[in-house]
């Protein structure tokens, strides 16, 4: 035989098998005879004549083209294929089996569910009382929060007297402990000044930083001198709050840092601390640009600005006032609001939307204004009188409307001069009260219209300063606040105010101090002198730390269940802390706080709550209960959940804080409580194969210095064996723990027993895990860490799959959804990078009468290889298959290059493809077709999440469109004027200072790369959900010229489903891969303004401070005479030439 007819049996034989019966090949057989063809299939070996030599081989060439033309015809009429279900549900039965006895075996865990039976008898079940639960954990915060507060107060009375008994000494000689300075040398050797030797410890309560206990010390920022006549005799007067910060540490061990930042720069922190420069030896941190240091020194604010972009103010002025804007907003918080008008021969909005209105200066507004102001540019002639008048008419009608902070009202003008006749304005608007203070700036060198700019501050209640220079603005601008905290000092009124959630990067250098959420208490500190009451001066503002997540450990996580969780929000309806709050994102490799981090809204956490009923109540500071049917996210968005949860709700009395918990109905409506002896329950806790979670408060270690080094688990053992009585520990909580550890004992036995049958152990069986309601854990390690894929699982890294703070293990929760003895399968997320390992976990519950309760979960880990060796032994039928009563492909083999098939979860995740690299996929990216086809058939559900606290990509042109089109030339002439004026006033205007502060340079670097940043945005992602009542289906996809079948089939007992697909019809075009990639909402220009405008319900601080009849409204600023030198007056001549 020659190669031709090898090829012509082989294609014969293929299509044989493709034509499905035996029976076919016959009909085609008959039909080839009828149409006279058999003496060319076969020849003529007797009479064959000269011409039909060849006839076998054009025999079979025609047959050929016969079975090509018939199988055409069948592409056409019916599927290239048939799949018979059958088979398939009959591999699925064996395959569900299997995995069902390996995963009850390597877990036990019908052997735990057994013991949790036995016990039933002698537990109680009872029903979690929600509004009880959150009235007593808002009473302990209370209280916790209380004894802070008392600590500022005593700082804040220790420094007023301390004042009151200091005299101002202009020549004071006095050495304090710089923090930039201490344990420092000079060239000598000799300790440098204001350093000398300081003691340090590194102290666990301090996040392990190196810490002086005994002492506190002083950190200046590099632009203030650190000799100062005004910084000396600070640090001189304060140096009698040491003895109180020690006094308020013993008296209270909880406290973290506490300080008093005064209103001359300097910031005494306690306990001392080595302070770190930035990488150019600077310390750009300031405590009087700190969000407690601005609202504990003046009350809630209106504000506008209002900032000439006249040409004259082209270079470094428009540089300088840009930089004002940017300053005066950063001393802005969530309780004032703002506004920003630029004006020239016209006056318009720097954000247009903002026309007429005032808006929350919260974090993201304050962000967002900072982009707009970065766009300004200079035209035309500078008219302030129309500016005016429009601020005016803002701040007029905002009062009327009982919007805005309803408190202090002021106008901020940034200008290089004022020309007009404006008293005509101040007449109108805002004479005799002068209930608007008007703040002035003039920026530059030039003082010609000082006298008319001055003017306006001091007939406007407000303050005029000269900002000549970039190092200017800080001081500057920072006078405004002392002039609004007047009457608050004058009447003397200490109001305590608490901060929105923050991060302190500035303050500390390590990444995981640095992104720590936390809130302050802080108090502000006047002068008691007599002689200064109508100044009202303000010396400061003292305050504390408060670690957000030390404030949620009183809510414990084992008292809400499996799926809830306790909440926290601001007065403003924005989260302070909360499980679901992502305040980070990740920038190359490194994690950065989000620009709004702070002023996410509970609304877009909290997101299915509508119609903000929820949030409403709760800004109102309300007591009540909500229920909810809410979509939960799990797995970072990957997996839903369908829950519904009651939310109660209270206020925390003497903060503006809100408290919420959730409770899940058929999860954390019960608590099961059972009773052991200390000592047998104390001999299982000490089980080598058991752990605690480690964040949870079993026992308070903080309390106590001598305690802090300990664990968790060795804190529970001390006080259990009576070695640390004194120890504060939960009861109930070491009463459910000592329980579990008895009834969960038997299991470290039958795992040690399987562990040394090693002969009857599968191969990559690695781990077996359980867990409890409280926080317990006990886990066998099959094999060694050499041999496991999974070398992180269930370590201190892998917090997923960990009790802690915020949740229970991902396991537990997906366990909790499905009927106990049911085991549920998963691959681990691709970026955790886990490896090809898979979970297998279920539920173990307890029942009294009719009532249920979780008490854990129970699972085994082993490499996907286990399941992969197993389903592919399943997946073929032998080839000595008895294929008369079978319809369709026979024998039907999964390895057959025709078929592809899949074992995918309830998501719709690939856990085995013939494809390695597709375990872990979500099967709508691999196959469009039968992934549209089962969400048509209901087999499976799109879930439409949304995701409020997205980062995507900036629109370069998004900020704006107003910057007019130059031509080249144009363009050119202006970059180079541009260029020759400021490095020609850049010689004049330079000092040492300026150059420190960095912080411009750096905004404009990083506004350059702008496009290639990410900002905040809203997504709409979409998660699948299998049906459970549609067990199995098939059908044939129409796909053009071919057609492609596919048959599903449920896996009994689990939540993984089987497919067989057809794999040689490509249906590719005309249905595309379906992703789970969020698309960001795009909202039209009139939705997106309607929503920044938007005014949502909030609760004002109670106090305000915004008049007193005995201020000194004449002490409002004044400049030093400068002389035009001969070198200016020649410049502006050039500038006036280039302009």
């Amino acid at each position: 035989m020659n190669v031709f007819e090898e090829i012509v049996d082989w294609i014969f034989i293929f299509w044989e098998r493709l034509l499905y019966q035996r029976a076919t090949i016959a009909r085609l057989m008959r039909i080839a005879a009828a149409a006279g063809m058999n003496r060319w299939i076969w020849g003529n070996a007797g009479n064959a004549s000269k011409s039909d030599r060849s006839g076998p081989r054009r025999g079979r060439l025609m047959l050929l083209l016969w079975i090509i033309l018939y199988g055409s015809l069948c592409l056409m009429v019916e599927g290239q294929m048939k799949i018979s279900p059958e088979t398939v549900q009959q591999w699925a039965v064996s395959f569900g089996k299997e995995i069902a006895v390996l995963s009850t075996r390597y877990s036990g865990a019908k052997l735990l569910q057994k013991k949790y039976k036995d016990i039933e008898a002698v537990v109680k079940i009872e029903e979690v009382d929600g509004e009880e639960l959150v009235k007593k954990f808002a009473e302990e915060m209370e209280e916790m929060l209380g004894r802070k507060m008392k600590s500022v107060k005593r700082l804040a009375e220790a420094a007023e007297d301390a004042d009151l008994y200091h005299e101002y000494n202009e020549t004071l000689m006095f050495e304090y402990f710089n923090s930039m300075l201490i344990n420092k040398v000079d060239e000598d050797g000799n300790p440098m000044l204001l350093g000398g030797e300081f003691a340090l410890e590194k102290n666990e309560h301090f996040n392990k930083l190196p810490v002086n206990t005994q002492l506190s010390n002083i950190q200046v920022p590099t632009n203030v001198y650190n000799r100062d006549p005004d910084i000396l005799n600070g640090a001189y007067m304060s140096e009698a709050l040491n003895d109180v910060f020690i006094d308020n540490f013993q008296k209270d061990p909880t406290l973290t840092w506490q300080y008093f930042g005064s209103a001359a720069g300097f910031f005494r922190l306690y306990p001392g601390i080595q302070w770190i420069p930035d990488e150019n030896g600077v310390v750009t941190f300031d405590c009087r640009n700190r969000n407690w240091y601005i609202q504990a020194a003046t009350s809630p604010k209106d504000v506008v600005i209002v900032v000439d972009v006249s040409g004259s103010m082209k270079g470094l002025r428009l540089t300088i006032a840009k930089h004002t804007i940017n300053t005066i907003l950063d001393t802005l918080g969530e309780n004032d609001f703002v506004n920003i008008i630029a004006y020239s021969d016209y006056v318009r909005y720097v954000e247009p939307c903002f026309k007429g209105t005032l808006v929350q200066a919260d974090l993201d507004n304050r962000e967002h204004f900072k982009l707009l102001v970065d766009e300004l540019h200079v035209k035309g002639e500078g008219k302030v009188k129309n500016a005016m008048k429009e601020s005016f008419k803002i701040l007029n009608e905002a009062a009327a409307l009982g919007q805005g902070s309803l408190c202090n009202q002021a106008i901020m003008l940034i200008t290089d001069g004022a020309m007009e006749d404006f008293q005509s304005v101040f007449e109108e608007f805002n004479w005799p009260e002068r209930r608007v203070r008007v703040f002035t700036y003039l920026i530059g060198r030039e003082m010609t219209f000082a006298e008319n700019v001055k003017w306006i501050a001091c007939n406007n209640k407000g303050y005029y300063t000269h900002v000549s220079t970039l190092a200017d603005v800080q001081e500057n601008v920072m006078e405004y606040l002392h002039v609004l905290s007047r009457p608050m000092v004058i009447n003397h009124d200490h109001d305590i105010i608490w901060t929105e959630a923050y991060m302190d990067s500035v303050l500390f250098n390590s990444q995981a101090q640095s992104l720590l959420l936390m809130t302050s208490v802080a108090m502000p500190v006047f002068s008691k002198k007599k002689e200064t009451l109508s100044h009202g001066i303000l010396l400061g503002v003292v305050g504390t730390d408060v670690a957000l997540k030390e404030l949620m450990r009183l809510a414990p996580r084992y008292k809400l269940g499996v799926h809830g969780y306790a909440y926290l929000i601001t007065n403003n309806g924005y989260i302070l802390s909360h499980p679901d709050l992502r305040p980070l994102y990740k920038e190359g490799k490194e994690l950065k706080p989000k620009p709004n981090y702070n002023s996410v809204d509970l609304a877009e956490v909290e997101w299915e709550d509508t119609e903000e009923k929820l949030r409403t109540a709760m800004v109102k500071g309300e007591t009540g209960t909500l229920a909810l049917d809410v979509r939960a996210s799990l797995d970072k968005g990957k997996r839903v959940m369908f829950l519904k949860n009651d939310y109660f709700y209270t206020v925390i009395n003497e903060t503006p804080f809100s408290l919420g918990i959730v409770l899940t109905r058929g999860y954390g409506q019960y608590i099961f409580i059972g009773n052991v002896s200390v000592e047998e329950g104390l001999h299982d806790l000490l089980a080598p194969d058991l752990t605690i979670a480690s964040e949870w408060t079993y026992c308070e270690t903080d309390i106590d210095p001598a305690h802090r080094k300990l664990t968790q688990l060795q804190a529970v053992v001390r006080y259990l064996t009576g070695k640390e009585p004194d120890l504060e520990c939960d009861v109930q909580l070491l009463q459910q723990t000592l329980f579990d550890a008895v009834v969960t004992a038997p299991m470290e036995a039958y795992w040690t027993a399987l562990m040394l049958n090693a002969s009857g152990m599968d191969e990559g069986v690695e781990t077996a895990f359980l867990g409890t309601r409280s926080g317990l854990m006990r886990f066998q390690k099959y094999a060694g860490i050499e041999k496991r894929v999974a070398k992180s699982f269930l370590t201190s890294v892998d917090k997923e799959n960990m009790f802690t703070l915020d949740h229970f293990p991902v396991w537990y929760r997906r366990a909790s959804d499905y009927p106990a003895g049911q085991f549920l399968y998963y691959m681990p997320r691709q970026e955790t990078k886990a490896g090809r390992i898979v979970i297998a976990t279920t539920a173990v519950t307890v029942t009294v009468g009719k009532k249920t309760a979780i008490a854990g979960a129970i699972g085994v880990q082993m490499t996907l290889d286990v399941i992969e060796s197993k389903f592919w032994a399943i997946a073929s039928q032998p080839n000595d298959t008895v294929c008369s009563d079978e319809d369709g492909i026979c024998p039907l083999q999964c390895d057959s290059f025709d078929l592809a098939c899949y074992l995918i979860d309830n998501n719709g995740f690939v856990l085995i493809s013939k494809q390695r690299k597709d375990s872990g996929r979500f099967f709508g990216e691999l196959d469009g077709s039968v992934m549209t086809t089962l969400i048509r058939m209901g087999m499976f559900k799109r879930v439409s999440l949304f995701d409020y606290q997205a980062m995507c990509k900036m629109n370069l042109h998004s900020v704006s469109s107003a910057r007019p089109l130059l031509s080249p030339f144009y363009g050119l002439a202006s970059a180079l004027k541009w260029f020759l004026s400021n490095f020609l006033l850049f010689l004049l205007e330079f000092n040492i200072c300026g150059f420190w502060h960095t912080e411009h340079f750096a905004d404009a670097s990083a506004h350059k790369k702008r496009g290639d940043n990410l900002q905040p945005c809203d997504t709409e992602y979409p998660s699948f959900v299998y049906e459970p009542s549609v067990k199995e289906t098939n059908s044939i996809i129409k796909c053009g010229r071919c057609q492609k079948m596919f048959v599903v089939q449920q896996i009994p007992e689990s939540n993984l489903l089987m497919l067989v697909v057809q794999a040689d019809c490509d249906c590719s075009r005309q249905y595309p891969p379906i992703t789970m990639s969020p698309e960001e909402v795009k909202y039209i220009a009139s939705v997106k303004c309607d929503r920044m405008r938007s005014q949502k319900i909030r609760r004002r601080p109670e106090s305000c401070h915004a008049y007193h009849a005995q201020e000194n409204a004449n002490d409002c600023g004044g400049a030093s005479v400068i002389s035009l030198s001969a070198s200016l007056f020649l410049i502006s001549c050039f500038l006036t030439l280039v302009s």
